[in-house]
Formats: C-alpha cells, sequence, structure tokens
C-alpha cells in the first residue's frame, strides 16, 4: 500500500507527464482522379524529418493519408497537424472538414507545407486558414529568400538571406492577416508569365512563408521544401521546426 500511494504522488506531482506527451499529426494526403493530381516523391522524407524533430524535441509523431482520422475525439489528441506536401482533396465529406474547423476553432495548431496550399482548393475556408490558395509555380530554380521577421521561432536560427533552389510557389486568394516571415523578389524569377502574375502586386517582397493567428487556432506555412533532399538541410529542418513548436503553443 506504501508503495502504492508513493507512486500516485509522485504521479500526480508529474501530472503524469508520460502519458501526456505532446502529440502532433503529419498529414499527407494527395487525391488523384482519374489519373490527375502530382504526388510528391519528398512525403516519406518530410515525414521521417518530422519524427527526428519530436524525438530530439520530446514531442510524439503520427503520421497518416487517411481522412478518417479527423474526428472529433482524435483530433483532440494533438497539439498541431502538419499538411506535409498534402495536396487536392483532403477529405472525403464535410463531417471531416468540420472536425477540423473546429479543431481549429478549439485553439488547435495547423502546419502547411509546400503543396499543402493545393489541398481542398474548393474550400475558402482552408485557403483562410492555410493564408493562401496554390496558383502555379515557375521552373525549378535558384532564388534568393530574406526574412523579414527575425523573431519568430521559424526564423530565430536561420540566416537572414541565403541561396534556394526549388519550386518558386506562387499563391492567390492570399489573407490580408497574413505575417510574412521570408520573401523572394518575383522580378528576378524566370519566369515569362510572371508579368501576369505575381506582376507588381508584392513589390520585391512575394511572401514565401508566413503565420496568423485564425479563429481561435494558430496557422504556419512554408512553400519551401520540394526536394527530398531539402529535408536534411539545417535551414528547412529548423524553419519547418520552429514553425511547429509555434503551432504546438510550444514557442513564443
Amino acid at each position: 500500500m506504501r508503495k502504492t500511494g508513493l507512486v500516485l504522488l509522485v504521479c500526480s506531482a508529474l501530472s503524469c507527464a508520460w502519458g501526456a506527451e505532446k502529440r502532433i499529426l503529419v498529414y499527407t494526403r494527395n487525391f488523384v482522379s482519374e489519373g490527375k493530381g502530382y504526388v510528391h516523391d519528398n512525403i516519406q522524407a518530410s515525414v521521417d524529418a518530422i519524427r527526428k524533430m519530436g524525438a530530439e524535441n520530446g514531442f510524439a509523431v503520427d503520421a497518416s493519408d487517411d481522412p478518417k482520422v479527423f474526428t472529433d475525439a482524435n483530433l483532440k489528441r494533438y497539439a498541431a497537424i502538419v499538411f506535409s506536401n498534402s495536396n487536392n482533396e483532403a477529405f472525403e465529406n464535410d463531417a471531416q472538414r468540420e472536425a477540423f474547423q473546429r479543431y481549429i476553432r478549439s485553439g488547435g495548431g495547423y502546419v502547411g507545407i509546400h503543396s499543402a496550399t493545393g489541398s481542398e482548393r474548393k474550400w475558402p475556408w482552408y485557403w483562410a486558414l492555410a493564408g493562401g490558395k496554390f496558383l502555379r509555380h515557375p521552373k525549378m530554380q535558384p532564388f534568393t529568400v530574406r526574412v523579414v521577421d527575425p523573431t519568430h521561432p521559424s526564423t530565430r536560427n536561420i540566416p537572414s538571406s541565403f541561396e534556394w533552389t526549388d519550386e518558386c510557389y506562387y499563391h492567390d486568394n492570399l489573407n490580408p492577416k497574413i505575417r510574412p516571415l521570408l520573401v523572394t523578389d518575383p522580378a528576378k524569377l524566370d519566369d515569362p508569365k510572371k508579368a501576369e502574375y505575381p506582376g507588381d502586386r508584392f513589390g520585391n517582397a512575394m511572401p514565401l512563408a508566413w503565420w496568423h493567428e485564425f479563429e481561435g487556432g494558430r496557422s504556419f506555412y512554408t512553400g519551401l521544401g520540394h526536394k527530398i533532399e531539402h529535408y536534411s538541410n539545417p535551414i528547412l529542418y529548423q524553419h519547418i521546426l520552429g514553425g511547429i513548436l509555434w503551432a504546438m503553443g510550444e514557442a513564443k
């Protein structure tokens, strides 16, 4: 009895921390219909990198591409949901969409990586949460990335400016409340259609990554991360880690 009491006392004092481990969900659904729809080959690399982040920073990581995970009971387990290179229809039905909305509105965290803004292309609420809707990208090429907010956890530990080779995503339907973190000068991109969009809409600072608070929840997005090897690059690794920790409410 004395041993049992001691265990209960210790468990109470520690709030049973081992049973209350912070946990996130990495969601990777790519919906392909009639053979149409691009699926990134970087998905497993992104999941592996995020699992490593969790092991190093004290949070558990579940991964799934099954929209049936979107129920109220299941989503309550997660401090943040990471849409990593998801694309096209993320959900099968409105019940799943509504569960996701309730999760965000109850204070949950959202992280979008690369093609996540190509998910749910017919749902304006999702565009507003993610911060924008994927429009297109020019050919893969090097470009200069600049940090415009070095105070955010996702940018504190990366260079203030760096060269990066990637698909430089263009977004429309941008939420006016997003707070840019990374930008590039679209005028310097090799793109024969850039006069049409983005044109001069963003001057020399087109947003590539951002954060904002949305309907009670927290949202972080980065457009970087097309290549498999990007997920072992210290710059992107630290950038995504900081965004996840912020979305979880673990970093300010």
